[in-house]
């Protein structure tokens, strides 16, 4: 009788706290200032779904820090991807909520995890279709590495190196109720 191998994913270790992604965002929020001079023709683009929870608590640390309010867009890059069809799964699309011109902006794409780059691809030809930015950079809480694509983040809250066998996990209160970041590790497990 075929031995049956069943995938477990358990959590392996945090590497955030609710503290460490405060403290990650309110120097993530610094970072854009320096870099761009301030807030002017600044404008937050997260992704879908945690990238828009974190734009909008960057917007909010801007806000505090310089004063001005920037405005924040949720995009959603699902007919984007280029894996649309590969998994066989049915993509759910969510909205693309922009309700300012990105034309001639300082976009600044904002999402969780920064992995192979395609998320960020998909994103970039989402936002061509809404306008032309004037420039796009890239803020994550946590680039875990293994590029498959040459992208990069201008801003990084954390960088962590994993094994490709390792997720990592980010938990927002919005979301999830809770604020962390954790390592999930995936096991086999014979029966």
């Amino acid at each position: 009788m075929p031995t049956e191998v069943t995938m477990k994913v358990s959590e392996k270790a945090q590497i955030m706290d609710a503290a460490a992604i405060q403290r990650a965002l309110t120097r993530v929020a610094h970072e854009i200032i320096e870099k761009n001079k301030g807030t002017a023709d600044l404008v937050l683009i997260g992704l879908r779904s945690r990238g828009v929870d974190l734009a909008r608590r960057l917007s909010q640390r801007l806000k505090e820090i310089d004063g001005a309010h920037v405005p924040v867009g949720a995009l959603d890059i699902t007919l984007y991807r280029d894996d649309l069809g590969r998994t066989g799964r049915h993509p759910t699309v969510r909205k693309t909520e922009i309700t300012f011109s990105i034309e001639n902006k300082k976009v600044i794409l904002v999402d969780d995890v920064l992995y192979t780059g395609r998320t960020t691809r998909a994103a970039m030809d989402g936002l061509m279709d809404l306008g032309r930015p004037r420039v796009i950079q890239l803020a994550v809480l946590v680039d875990r590495g293994h590029r498959e694509l040459p992208i990069r983040a201008d801003y990084v809250g954390k960088n962590v190196p994993t094994a490709k066998t390792e997720q990592v996990q980010v938990m927002l209160q919005e979301e999830d109720g809770v604020d962390r970041v954790v390592i999930m590790e995936s096991t086999t497990d014979d029966q």
